[in-house]
């Protein structure tokens, strides 16, 4: 039996595995960000066809999780704002106001450790391609966050997004992946996702730290943290580079290189 996917409103109860088998993929601080306050719970209870999970029955074994969320996007560079927040805040808005989404927006693609290298990011993300042509929507635009971008926190975002190798292909792995499959870069936000909080807890979060004020680098961070010791408040931006998928055409077929 083949790995199939699985909604949110179809097997809840998989869902709580999450936590266990997902460990790791993302650093601790990116489990807090201030946009969960107000809106992450929502997308389980308003959004549930949005959120999946690629499952084996077989093994009772969850490989990998998709989250999304429809929007309103006119199809330029400069209407995609600013990424992560503003694009939930944008769907929760234009749900409120009854107004017709044009576009998928990926929230989250993520394969259980366990599971990495065996080509299941591709399968996800053909997966939200398909869930948006489904509801007839003709693209699918991708915040991601660049898996290579925190051995570089001091480059610019918008620099590192125009990095390539020797081959012309882009420099970040997750970002020529998305390339690859028919994406394109569109831009990159300094401010994508916003996550604060005390300096206590970024010490938890990072385990290290920060004795005084300023501007700090930190474990595993695509930028840098700000500290206010005064105030007992720490602030990171997360940054993010877009790409985005016209559906109204066909994808290319991946090229099977490293």
């Amino acid at each position: 039996m083949s790995p199939r996917f699985v909604n949110h409103s179809e097997r809840p109860e998989l869902w709580d595995r999450i936590p266990e088998v997902f460990a790791g993929v993302v650093p601790e601080y990116n489990l807090h960000g201030d946009i969960n306050e107000t809106h992450w719970n929502r997308l389980f209870e308003e959004f549930r066809d949005y959120q999946f999970l690629l499952y084996d029955e077989e093994s009772d074994e969850i490989l990998g999780a998709g989250r999304s969320l429809p929007r309103v996007w006119d199809g330029t560079p400069k209407d995609l704002g600013s990424g992560l927040d503003d694009s939930i805040s944008a769907a929760f808005l234009a749900r409120d106001s009854g107004r017709k989404p044009t576009a998928l927006v990926a929230l989250g693609v993520e394969v259980a450790p366990k599971h990495q290298g065996s080509g299941h990011s591709k399968a996800l993300l053909t997966h939200l391609s398909d869930l948006a042509r489904a509801d007839g929507l003709d693209h699918l635009i991708v915040p991601l966050r660049p898996i290579w971008k925190h051995r570089y926190p001091l480059a610019p975002v918008e620099r590192y997004a125009e990095w390539t190798r020797e081959d012309g292909e882009p420099f970040d792995p997750w970002i020529r992946t998305q390339v690859r499959l028919g994406g394109t870069v569109a831009a990159a936000m300094e401010r994508s996702s916003r996550i604060s909080g005390t300096v206590a807890e970024w010490e938890s979060w990072t385990g290290m730290a920060f004795p005084g004020d300023g501007d700090y680098v930190f474990p595993e961070g695509l930028s840098t943290l700000r500290v206010d010791r005064a105030r007992d408040r720490a602030v990171y931006w997360e940054p993010a580079v877009w790409v985005t998928f016209d559906l109204r055409e066909p994808a290319p077929e991946a090229a099977p290189r490293s």
